[in-house]
C-alpha cells in the first residue's frame, strides 16, 4: 500500500450469475421404492463471458464406499478446464470426477463436494442427472429385494481405507504449489493467514531508521499472539543495495542484518515471513505518480531493469537455503496508469523493456522469476497483478513461465478499490484461484471499521485461500489503515475484526 491510501482502477467485472439444480428422489416404504442410491446437488456459483464455476455436491444413501466416481453429461458442449476436490477428467459431453486419496471414504449418509471451472458459449444448461459409481442419482433403483433366510456369502474384504489427510508440519512451513492449493512437506494444505509489518521499505529512506516501531521477540511475539502464521516484511531495494543516497547506518549490511534478524524471529514463533519489494529506483513523473524522485521514496508503476534484478539476486541468495521464506516480487505494479491500453499494460508486466509512459528500462515480472531462480532459489514465488495489485483479469494469460513449478498470485484489496465486491471477486478471481494458490496480500479499510474485510475474509475462507491485513503499524486506522494502537497488539477497531477472525480460523475462540 501506498502512504497514505490511494485510490486505484480496475474496470468492472461481469455480473454474477447464479443457477441450482438440485437432484432427488425421496423413498418409500419398504416394499415399495427404495430411496435413490444418492442425492445431488449441482451449482453454478459464478459465470463471466466465456466460463463458470461449477459445483457439485452428492450424499452417498447406500453402503458405505471406499473410492467414488462422480459422472454427468454437459448437455450445452460445456468442458471442464480445471477442477479441485477430485480429480476431474472429460470425454466428449462426458465429465467425470474421481476421488482424491484422502477423501475417498464415503460413507452411508454422508457427503462430498468437488468443484470445477468449465467454458461455456450460448447457453449453460445444467446436466439432466448425475451418477455415483455407475448409479443415476435421481433414477428408480426399483423394488427392495425381498428378505430371505438363508445366509447369504459376505462380500469380500474391500481395499483398504485411503489414508488419512496428512498431518501439517509443526512451525513454519516449506510451502510448495500443489494444483491450487499450497502444501508443506507433509503434502498437508497450507493458508497464509496474517499481517503485514510495514516500516522496512520507507524508514531508512526518509533517514529515521530501518523498521517503524520495535520488532524484538516482544513485537513478534504480539503478533503471534493474535494467531497470525504469516508476516509479509516490506523492503526498499536501494537500502537492501546499500547505495549512497542512504544513510550509512541503514543501509547494505545493517539493513540485511536487521531484515535478516526480523525474518529469523518471524520463524522462531512458527509463522511464515514474506519478503516483499515494496519501493525501488526509477523516475516517474505520470499518472498517478506517488513522488517526482527518482530515489526509492514511493511506490512506482513497475521495477526497474538496473537495480531490481540485482535486489532480487541478492535477497535470493541470501534466503534460498531456507524455503520457509516466502518471495513477493513486487508491491503494486500499475502500468495500466501509464499505458493507455490494458494490452500494453499486461504486455509491460509480464515482458518489462521500453513500456509506454514509464520513462525508464523496467523489469517485467519473468525477468523478476528468472533472476531468483537463477540463484538456485525454489522458495515460494507471489506474483501480483497490475491496477495497485487489484487487477487480476488477464494474469493467466500472461503469467510468468516458472521452471520450478512453485507461482502464486498476488492480489491486493480496499474498500476503495475498483474491485471491491463479490460480483468482481466471482468474475476475475475465481477463474484464476481455480488454477494456482490465489494471496491476499493486502486487505484494508479506512473506515476504522471491519464490515468490509469480513466480507473479503469470508469469500477467501469459503475457497480456501490466503490473505494478511494492511498493516501491524500504530498509525490513524483512517488513513493507514491500521491494525493497532500498540505494538503489544492493542487492536484498533478494524484490527478487531481481523484478530478475532484469525483467533477463530486457528480454533480459539474470539475474544473482546
Amino acid at each position: 500500500m501506498r502512504h497514505p491510501p490511494r485510490l486505484s482502477a480496475l474496470l468492472a467485472g461481469a455480473a454474477l450469475t447464479m443457477a441450482s439444480t438440485a437432484l432427488a428422489v425421496v423413498g418409500t416404504a419398504s416394499g415399495a421404492v427404495a430411496a435413490p442410491p444418492c442425492t445431488v446437488t449441482y451449482e453454478v456459483v459464478g459465470e463471466w463471458t466465456d466460463g463458470f464455476q461449477g459445483s457439485v455436491t452428492v450424499t452417498n444413501n447406500s453402503a458405505a464406499l471406499r473410492g467414488w466416481s462422480l459422472g454427468f453429461d454437459f448437455p450445452a458442449g460445456q468442458k471442464v478446464r480445471q477442477g479441485w476436490g477430485a480429480t476431474w477428467s472429460q470425454s466428449g459431453a462426458t465429465a467425470t470426477a474421481v476421488n482424491e486419496s484422502w477423501n475417498g471414504s464415503l460413507g452411508t449418509g454422508a457427503s462430498v463436494t468437488t468443484g470445477f471451472i468449465a467454458s461455456w458459449s450460448g447457453v449453460n444448461t445444467s446436466p439432466a442427472s448425475l451418477s455415483l459409481n455407475g448409479k443415476v442419482c435421481d433414477a428408480d433403483p426399483g423394488p427392495e429385494p425381498t428378505p430371505t433366510p438363508t445366509p447369504t456369502p459376505t462380500d469380500p474384504p474391500g481395499p483398504t481405507d485411503p489414508p488419512d489427510p496428512p498431518d501439517p508440519v509443526s512451525g513454519a512451513p516449506e510451502l510448495s504449489v500443489a494444483g491450487t492449493r499450497l502444501i508443506d512437506q507433509n503434502g498437508a494444505t497450507r493458508r497464509l493467514l496474517g499481517v503485514n509489518r510495514s516500516g522496512g521499505e520507507f524508514m531508512c529512506v526518509q533517514g529515521h531508521g530501518i523498521f517503524d516501531g520495535p520488532v524484538d521477540d516482544a513485537a513478534v511475539r504480539a503478533i503471534a499472539d493474535w494467531k497470525a502464521d504469516t508476516v509479509r516484511i516490506p523492503l526498499n531495494e536501494e537500502c537492501w543495495l546499500g547505495l549512497d543516497n542512504i544513510r550509512p547506518e541503514y543501509r547494505g549490511a545493517p539493513y540485511i542484518d536487521a531484515v535478516k534478524g526480523l525474518v529469523e524471529r518471524v520463524l522462531a514463533h512458527g509463522m511464515t515471513p514474506i519478503v516483499e519489494l515494496h519501493w525501488s529506483y526509477g523516475l516517474y513523473t505520470g499518472n498517478s505518480a506517488g513522488c517526482s524522485d527518482v530515489h526509492a521514496s514511493c511506490q512506482k508503476p513497475m521495477p526497474n531493469a538496473w537495480y531490481t534484478p540485482a535486489f532480487w539476486t541478492s535477497v535470493a541468495d541470501t534466503f534460498k537455503n531456507d524455503r520457509r521464506v516466502v518471495f513477493d516480487l513486487f508491491n503494486e505494479p500499475y502500468p495500466d496508469r501509464a499505458t493507455s491500453t490494458a494490452a500494453q499494460a499486461w504486455t509491460c508486466w509480464r515482458d518489462g523493456g521500453t513500456c509506454p509512459g514509464i520513462g525508464y528500462e523496467v523489469a517485467g515480472m519473468q525477468d523478476l522469476v528468472d533472476t531468483v531462480r537463477a540463484t538456485g532459489a525454489r522458495n515460494l514465488v507471489l506474483v501480483p497483478g497490475i491496477a495497485y495489485s487489484n487487477d487480476l483479469s488477464r494474469w493467466l494469460a500472461h503469467r510468468p513461465t516458472d521452471p520450478a513449478g512453485n507461482l502464486a498470485a498476488a492480489w491486493h484489496v480496499y474498500n476503495f478499490n475498483t474491485c471491491s465486491d463479490e460480483t468482481c471477486w466471482n468474475s476475475t478471481l475465481a477463474p484464476v484461484a481455480a488454477q494456482v494458490p490465489l494471496v491476499a496480500g493486502e486487505i484494508g479499510e479506512n473506515t476504522c471499521g471491519h464490515a468490509f474485510v469480513d466480507r473479503v475474509m469470508k469469500w477467501f475462507d469459503d475457497r480456501g485461500l490466503s490473505y494478511l491485513g494492511w498493516t501491524w503499524n500504530t498509525w490513524n486506522c483512517s488513513s493507514g489503515p491500521a491494525l493497532i494502537t500498540s505494538y503489544d497488539g492493542t487492536p484498533t477497531p478494524f484490527g478487531i475484526g481481523l484478530r478475532d477472525h484469525l483467533r477463530a480460523q486457528n480454533g480459539k475462540a474470539p475474544t473482546t
